[in-house]
Order: C-alpha cells, then sequence, then structure tokens
C-alpha cells in the first residue's frame, strides 16, 4: 500500500473549546500554582512590562538591526537581560538573533520550501505517528492534521532530508513543537539547523544520531559535577543505585522543554541558547541542590518518583534560575570532556 504524506489527510475535528492559560495550554482543572496565570496584571506590572519591552526594542532595532551592534558595545548589559527573561512578544525574533539562525536562513534562500516540497524522507511515517504526541495538551497541536500538526511534521522532515546522518528522532519534536510556538516554520527550521549543527555553540546533533553518543557524554558529565558538587547526594544515589540516564536523559534531549511548565522551560530556553549547553547542566545541578536534603532521605522507589516530579517550588524561574546561575561549570565540564574521550579511546 502506498504510504500517504501528511498533507494527504483531512483534518480531523477541532477540539472542544476549554480554557486556555496565557501560552495556550489547556488549563488543568485544578491549579494552585502562582505560576498558573489565571490572575491578572496589576497597572504596575503592566507598565514595567511595557518599559522592558521599550528597553529590548532599542537593543534589537527593527527587525534586528541593532543587534550584533549592541551585544559587541554591552555583552554584560545583554547577558543580565537575558538572564532576566526575554519579553514575551519578542521571543521569537530574539532567539533567532542569538542562536545565529537568521544568518543561516538569509544564506539559504529558498532551501527549506525545497526540502519541504521536492525531497522525500524515509522517516515520514514515524514523523506522523508521533505528531500528535508533541505538546497534545496546547491549542496549536491539537487539531489532528491541523495547521499546527501539518507544520511540526514538515519542519521535522525538512531536517531529516537536511541532515540524514541524524534523520529523525522523537526527542527532536519537543526542540521543533517549542519553536513553531515563536516563529514560522522557516525560521524553526533553520533554528534547528542552528542548534543541531553548531552555528554558535559546540553542535548538538550527537543528541540525536545511532547510539546517542553525546548523551552518554553528558551524563558521564553530569553525573561527575553531581558528585563534585554534592557529594553526600551522590554518596547516597550511589547507594541506591541511581544514575543519571534514570532521570536526565530527557533533560538533555529536549532541553527541559518535555515535562517541565512551559513557564519555566522558556526562561530556560532564553538562557541555553545565549550561553550554550553549559546552562542545561546548570539547571539540573540547581535542581538537585534545591530538593537535596529531602532526596538524601528517599529511598530508590521515591527517589525515581521524585526525581521526575519536582516541588512547586523548584518550578519558580526566578528561584530555581539564579541559584543554576552561580555554579560554575564551565571549566570542568571540559575538563571532563577530556577525561571522558580518553576513556572511551578517542
Amino acid at each position: 500500500m502506498e504510504k500517504k504524506k501528511i498533507d494527504e489527510y483531512e483534518p480531523g475535528p477541532l477540539p472542544s473549546p476549554r480554557p486556555l492559560d496565557r501560552f495556550g495550554f489547556v488549563k488543568q482543572e485544578v491549579n494552585n500554582s502562582p505560576h498558573g496565570l489565571t490572575k491578572g496584571k496589576s497597572a504596575y506590572e503592566f507598565e514595567r512590562e511595557e518599559r522592558r519591552v521599550r528597553k529590548w526594542r532599542k537593543m534589537i532595532g527593527v527587525g534586528g538591526s541593532e543587534w550584533k551592534h549592541y551585544v559587541r558595545r554591552n555583552p554584560r548589559v545583554v547577558k543580565r537581560c537575558i538572564r532576566k527573561g526575554v519579553p514575551d512578544c519578542l521571543r521569537g525574533l530574539v532567539w533567532q538573533l542569538i542562536s545565529g539562525s537568521r544568518d543561516i536562513l538569509l544564506m539559504n534562500p529558498g532551501v527549506y520550501e525545497q526540502l519541504v516540497l521536492y525531497e522525500t524522507s524515509a522517516s515520514e511515517l514515524d514523523i506522523i505517528r508521533d505528531i500528535s504526541r508533541t505538546f497534545p495538551s496546547h491549542v496549536f497541536f491539537q487539531q489532528r492534521h491541523g495547521p499546527g500538526q501539518r507544520s511540526l511534521y514538515n519542519v521535522l522532515k525538512a531536517y531529516s532530508v537536511y541532515d540524514r546522518d541524524v534523520g529523525y528522532v522523537q526527542g527532536m519534536g519537543f526542540l521543533a513543537g517549542l519553536l513553531l510556538l515563536y516563529m514560522s516554520e522557516e525560521d524553526a527550521f533553520w533554528l534547528l539547523v542552528a542548534l543541531l549543527k553548531g552555528s554558535v555553540h559546540a553542535p548538538m546533533e550527537g543528541l540525536y544520531q545511532v547510539g546517542l553518543p553525546l548523551v552518554q557524554q553528558y551524563l558521564f558529565q553530569f553525573d561527575c559535577l553531581m558528585k563534585e558538587h554534592m557529594p553526600k547526594l551522590g554518596e547516597h544515589f550511589t547507594q541506591e543505585m541511581i544514575n543519571p540516564s534514570m532521570y536526565a536523559s530527557q533533560w538533555f534531549i529536549t532541553v527541559f522543554s518535555y515535562s517541565f511548565p512551559f513557564h519555566l522551560a522558556l526562561r530556560i530556553w532564553d538562557v541555553f541558547l545565549y550561553e550554550g549547553v553549559k546552562f542545561v547542566f546548570k539547571v539540573g545541578l540547581a535542581l538537585l541542590k534545591f530538593c537535596h536534603d529531602d532526596l538524601v532521605k528517599l529511598p530508590f522507589e521515591k527517589l525515581i518518583h521524585a526525581l521526575r516530579n519536582f516541588p512547586e517550588g523548584a518550578m519558580d524561574p526566578d528561584t530555581l534560575l539564579p541559584m543554576a546561575n552561580s555554579i560554575k561549570v564551565s571549566r570542568r565540564l571540559e575538563e571532563l570532556k577530556q577525561e571522558y574521550d580518553k576513556k572511551n579511546g578517542k
């Protein structure tokens, strides 16, 4: 039987209207979180947000025209502003600027359209199968074969053709899905290329290659860092036979976009795109540090549950991210990479 492409399917029925949060996700029935986003903003908060947006617009310039010049002149200001969070209305453009994807797009006119319309991928059926599992509670992706799912299919299919060595791996859908909530298909595709091919930071394609070689390296580095920063917890994990592959793989494969609250994932991505994958390590260490005193008391079964269900306090970006920023890892990460390469005969 001839396989069908996603654009040959009829869109399914629209999902029943349900209350959404400000990001477009279906609200949970019970939500006592301060980040449930149901409360209105005060006049002061609106004014403060407006001032922040005006400041960012000045930094960026029209269409990003001032960005490179501003970064060269004021790198510390830019770093501080990004760590405080990019205004949501400017996030798509800023992400393209700090990732280097805007430059790649401009150097490759018409390439994305070629990949989507005229190339075929061995991964097409796998992509179609997985699409409904990507942000299923977001209104953009809920309609079966609807606009959101078609856009996600196009980006993932295009990448699987663009880089046939990587092709398609399920975790890539969460990266592409997150990007599509803030930019067009073509922009999301080139940002995915910038990340995986290493436009600004080290390439991340090894997260998705056969055998997940970069995942293995990152987990080795993370395990060593955790034991150095939190020796008591490291000893407890060893006794309970807990290793990072049991809880941290998804942190790296989806950059915290899979099971973490969306408002936190966005703030992590702001910094991750600017500072690189070292920030994923720092956030992971900060999570364990926040919960340290509880984790050291738990037996194996409860540890596994706790490491997949962090307390609400740990999910507050204004608490977690300053803690992450205070952790220094850059030099040690490089030393551990050399140690890992030597150990594996590279």
